[in-house]
């Protein structure tokens, strides 16, 4: 059995050389559909020993990738994008997957990587990093999904889908075998630089629409459209909207319901975000996610102890993340479980010092506990441990203030100065406190003649 590796590219040249690398030694052929790279991607494609298409961009992902594939030869077909790589075990395996015959597809665990712990694709959380592939190293954790990406070459498989395309349908309704792959391809869509991310979510967001357009009565389209709206654009209402109509279309999926009640929540709508939660749950879709969401909906209502029960249970389903932890630890202090509470809130901050919502939440609970001296201890820690905002300069001078800590008030006023020079929220606070703050530039504007000896006089 012969095995082809079929792309779809677009000013890929980066990342074709290596994601190619990583499957030469099992494949027989590449075929390779360049829709339009000015980067000399078709080029490099045919040097690597491709068979290039020069295809036109049709705002259709699922043609695109059928006139690549109506140009393979080989009796299977393995399918990668340019920021994928095909896992260095692969070799060792899909001899036998395609020596298999009864089966036509195998379904193929992705790893996606990402730049945090609490990412998440779909409702699936990231897990720490194994450190398995070398190139991935510089990334803390993964998320998972599945596509069908190994394929048996035959009359009726192709890709269908506008966007988010695959051949699973296909074979599926004809009812060929669909198998489990068993190997990895390594993912960096998801750690490309933010413009790139940026006009790929706008992509998404157009084909999606038009999907929608083309395919009104499909519950999967709808969901797909509303999960862009909603992690990629915050457009809640929108998201909502195709939710409503996905859950609608088919009441028994029961993700849409999941991320039905997430948008309700965005909006504030926390009573009905339990109700859709407690539509998944009873169609069995029972996750971590839903779980954080019944806590976080329990919470916004003022339910303290049934939060804290929904987010030890989501503890219990699933990996725990620093963010769960600070949850958790606000939600046992305001049930009355103050040591336990701070506990898990210090520990949160411990775990992951960057991200600022979890200091956020140790300082709110010390502050709810009238301890001022350490809610502003733990104010100022968040000034070093993350790129602060002005609020956060605003929020530690005032915990200072109300502890008659003159000098300090001034000092956390002069250091958001220093890095938000143009705040007029901080200007005015400053000067009610007797802060006169000029920058650099100011002073150099200001000054007729000025040696460079005295710039570190002259500044206040």
């Amino acid at each position: 059995m012969t095995l082809a590796l079929s792309m779809i590219v677009r000013n890929a040249a980066a990342d074709l050389e290596r994601c190619i690398a990583s499957a030469r030694n099992v494949i027989d052929e590449i075929v390779v559909a360049d829709t339009g790279s000015t980067d000399g991607t078709a080029g490099l494609a045919w040097r690597l020993g491709a068979r290039v298409l020069l295809t036109p961009w049709e705002d259709d992902f699922a043609r695109a990738r059928n006139r690549a594939l109506a140009e393979v030869r080989s009796d299977w077909v393995l399918v990668l994008d340019a920021d994928e790589r095909l896992d260095s075990e692969a070799g060792s395996i899909l001899p036998a997957l395609i020596s298999a015959p009864f089966v036509a597809g195998y379904q193929v665990t992705i790893r996606n990587y990402t730049l945090s712990m609490d990412d998440r694709i779909w409702d699936r959380v990231a897990v720490p990093n194994d450190f398995r592939l070398p190139e991935a190293n510089p990334y803390p954790a993964y998320v998972t999904h599945q596509n069908v990406r190994l394929f048996r070459r035959a009359p009726g498989i192709h890709f269908v889908g506008r966007v988010h395309e695959s051949v699973g349908p296909r074979i599926v309704e004809s009812g060929a075998g669909l198998g489990e792959g068993g190997f990895l391809i390594h993912h960096f869509g998801l750690v490309a630089a933010e413009e790139t991310r940026r006009k790929k979510n706008e992509l998404y967001r157009e084909l999606g629409r038009q999907k929608v357009r083309e395919m009104p009565a499909d519950a999967q389209a709808q969901f797909e459209l509303g999960l862009v709206e909603f992690d990629n654009f915050h457009n809640h209402e929108a998201a909502l909207a195709c939710f409503e109509k996905a859950c609608m279309l088919n009441p028994r999926l029961g993700v849409a319901w999941l991320f039905l009640s997430l948008a309700q929540a965005r909006l504030g709508r926390h009573a009905d975000a339990l109700a859709s939660l407690g539509r998944a749950k009873r169609l069995g879709y029972d996750t971590p996610l839903v779980a954080e969401s019944e806590g976080d909906a329990h919470y916004s209502l003022g339910n303290f102890d049934a939060a804290r029960l929904a987010y030890r249970a989501a503890l219990k389903l699933g990996p725990s993340t620093a963010v769960l932890e600070s949850k958790l630890g606000l939600a046992e202090v305001r049930a009355g479980r103050q040591a336990t509470g701070i506990e898990h809130l210090r520990r949160a901050v411990t775990r992951d010092p960057r991200l600022g919502e979890v200091h956020d939440r140790l300082v709110q609970a010390l502050v709810w506990l009238d301890r001022p001296a350490d809610a502003a201890s733990a104010a100022e820690a968040k000034l070093s441990a993350v790129e602060p905002i002005v609020s956060d300069y605003t929020r530690a001078a005032s915990i200072r203030a109300h502890l008659d800590e003159a000098v300090k008030v001034r000092a956390i006023l002069r250091a958001g100065l220093e890095r938000f020079p143009r705040s007029e929220k901080l200007q005015s606070i400053a000067s009610e406190w007797g802060v006169v703050y000029q920058p650099v530039s100011a002073a150099l504007k200001s000054a007729t003649v000025m040696p460079i000896d005295s710039l570190e006089r002259e500044v206040p």
